[in-house]
């Protein structure tokens, strides 16, 4: 399954880092318009500021920085020529840099690409998703950017980083919780089973360290969660104010979806549900809300 998951990602990766190589320095603007192979100083190096994962591992950039120590960079990383500056900035494989740095080396074998902030970001993502070891936070935030920032959306993102539009949607989701739980989240310290539960909820935070403090599982996360929530009920067809259903009428003309209305028995709180047969109508939702 892993397998079948990286080829689909690898499509989208290879796709923007494909073109022509050279193994030899190049001069003048030439350089800027090939994608060139060569050996570049460390310190001539930056990373990129827009970098998906903003934490790494220290356990296992050591065992990297030992093996590159014996062994040198196998593959080389990715790199730009910076906008402002004689520096290069990196596409992909800042963990590698990190790792040369930490063994001692004074270069590294880079390949260098004339490629657009959107793409630069899109391969940063694609490379940490291929390793499986980007921390949900982190990934949902690079969703939401490419999102924003450079007007994607689900469906071409989903081609792009060979993920379903479901999983995209859900993970972005993450981001309506409070700050301390998607700090928690990105610590490790909260898995996803249990971050998803708490969104919406009120208590959110002081959940989560309940969920920490006792080491709850998932499954009584869920229930405990589902307390919280107001329970609603549906308005009964036969005893339904008429307003109510014209309500629900005029609005499911309106959208071209069929809706309902609940309220709650103990507020005056309440829900409209829309209600959508397939993903193409969820995503024309979500542009007409964003609209």
């Amino acid at each position: 399954m892993s397998d079948e998951k990286n080829k689909k990602l690898g499509k989208g990766l290879s796709s923007l880092l494909s073109g022509k190589s050279f193994t030899r320095m190049q001069k003048g603007s030439f350089i800027d318009s090939v994608n060139t192979e060569l050996k570049i100083g460390i310190t001539k190096i930056i990373p990129n500021t827009n970098q998906p994962r903003k934490k790494f591992d220290k356990e296992e950039l050591q065992n990297l920085s030992v093996s590159i120590r014996e062994k040198g960079v196998v593959q080389p990383i990715i790199v730009r020529k910076d906008k402002n500056s004689d520096n290069y900035e990196i596409i992909a494989g800042e963990r590698r840099w990190r790792a040369a740095q930490a063994a001692g080396l004074d270069e590294i074998p880079a390949i260098i690409k004339n490629m657009s902030d959107t793409e630069v970001f899109e391969v940063a993502l694609i490379e940490n998703i291929q390793r499986e070891n980007l921390n949900p936070a982190d990934e949902a935030k690079a969703y939401s950017y490419l999102l924003k920032q450079h007007k994607n959306n689900y469906e071409s993102l989903s081609k792009i980083l060979g993920k379903s539009r479901s999983h995209i949607s859900n993970m972005v989701r993450l981001l309506e919780l409070p700050q301390d739980v998607i700090e928690l989240l990105s610590s490790g310290e909260l898995t996803i089973g249990h971050a998803r539960p708490l969104i919406g909820l009120q208590d959110a935070s002081s959940l989560a360290k309940e969920i920490i403090a006792k080491k709850l599982s998932v499954r009584q996360v869920e229930k405990i969660a589902s307390s919280y929530k107001p329970k609603l009920k549906r308005v009964n067809k036969k005893l339904a104010d008429p307003n109510i259903k014209e309500l629900e009428e005029e609005l499911s003309k309106k959208i071209g979806l069929k809706t309902s209305i609940s309220f709650s028995d103990k507020s005056t709180s309440g829900s409209i549900t829309v209600y959508y047969s397939n993903l193409d109508q969820l995503d024309d939702i979500m542009k007409r809300l964003k609209s």
